[in-house]
Order: C-alpha cells, then sequence, then structure tokens
C-alpha cells in the first residue's frame, strides 16, 4: 500500500496545529511555508481535514486553521481517512473462478474468502488497528522527548511568519 503525501503533509499540520495556543489560527500558507509546501494543495489536505472535524477553519484577516478536537482525540487513521478515503486497500477481484483455474476450485462453489484474501484483509487490520490506537498526542509526546525545543521554536516561527 502507498499513501499520498498529502497523508505525511496533514500529520504534520495536525502535529503543528497541536503545538499553537487553543485560540490561535495559522493560515494555509503559513503551514505551507513551513515545509516548503504549495500551499494550493497543502490547503487540499486542510480543507479534507476540515470535512473529517480533524480541523476548523476561521475565515478573514485573523483566519486560518486550528485543530477542532483534542490531539488526544485524533488518530492518525482518523487523518490518513480524511486524506485518502475510507475504502479498503485490498479489492479481491476473485480472480480465482476465471479461466481454467475456476474449474480447480468448483466444488468448493467460492463461497468462503480465498487465503490471499484472508490474508491480505487481516494484515489490512493489523495495519488500520495500529494506526487507530495512536494519536496526534502521542506524536506530540515523542517529538517533545527527542526534540524538545521543538514546540517553541514551532510557535515562534508561525508567531513571526510574515506569509
Amino acid at each position: 500500500m502507498k499513501l499520498s503525501e498529502g497523508v505525511e503533509w496533514a500529520v504534520h499540520c495536525c502535529l503543528n496545529l497541536s503545538w499553537v495556543a487553543p485560540e490561535r489560527t495559522v493560515t494555509a500558507a503559513k503551514l505551507a511555508a513551513f515545509y516548503n509546501l504549495p500551499t494550493a494543495y497543502l490547503n487540499k489536505q486542510l480543507q479534507a481535514l476540515g470535512r473529517a472535524g480533524i480541523v476548523s477553519s476561521t475565515s478573514g484577516p485573523r483566519g486560518g486553521f486550528q485543530l477542532a478536537r483534542h490531539p488526544e482525540k485524533i488518530t492518525l487513521m482518523d487523518v490518513v481517512t480524511a486524506i485518502e478515503g475510507s475504502e479498503q486497500a485490498f479489492r479481491c477481484t476473485a480472480i480465482r473462478q476465471r479461466g481454467p483455474a475456476g474449474d480447480l476450485d468448483a466444488l468448493d462453489g467460492y463461497r468462503k474468502p480465498c487465503a490471499v484474501s484472508q490474508a491480505m484483509r487481516t494484515a489490512e487490520f493489523v495495519w488500520r488497528r495500529e494506526l487507530a490506537s495512536r494519536t496526534v498526542a502521542d506524536l506530540r509526546a515523542a517529538v517533545e522527548r527527542s526534540t524538545p525545543h521543538a514546540p517553541a521554536r514551532v510557535r515562534r516561527w508561525f508567531d513571526n511568519s510574515r506569509t
């Protein structure tokens, strides 16, 4: 499975917004400038996060984005789903029922999912469960342990940026 770069961008934005004061907003332009990303594309990711209720936006001269929920209430799976959608990664097309191979399994009648489908679905379940168990707050704590000065630097950059 390959996730789009928008997932990475969205998770980083959520992490940075978790360090900004709750009453403060950050524009898409500032968030994009912080990582040297294209504003228009990042704004699409932020809008997707907004539709999912992860961030909220305010328009106007003092407008921008802020987390809509506490970081403890935003899982990595929430972010992935907001950006990538909720479709399953593996789509079984039942190829075992096609061609000459279909005759080999005719007695079974294809009532049970095949071993390939079962294995892929199990792996995806484990992957989704892991992402659902990790929150933005967990990431924030890990970054703060490894780089204690990061929150203050992020806040200072957003406060002083002219973008």
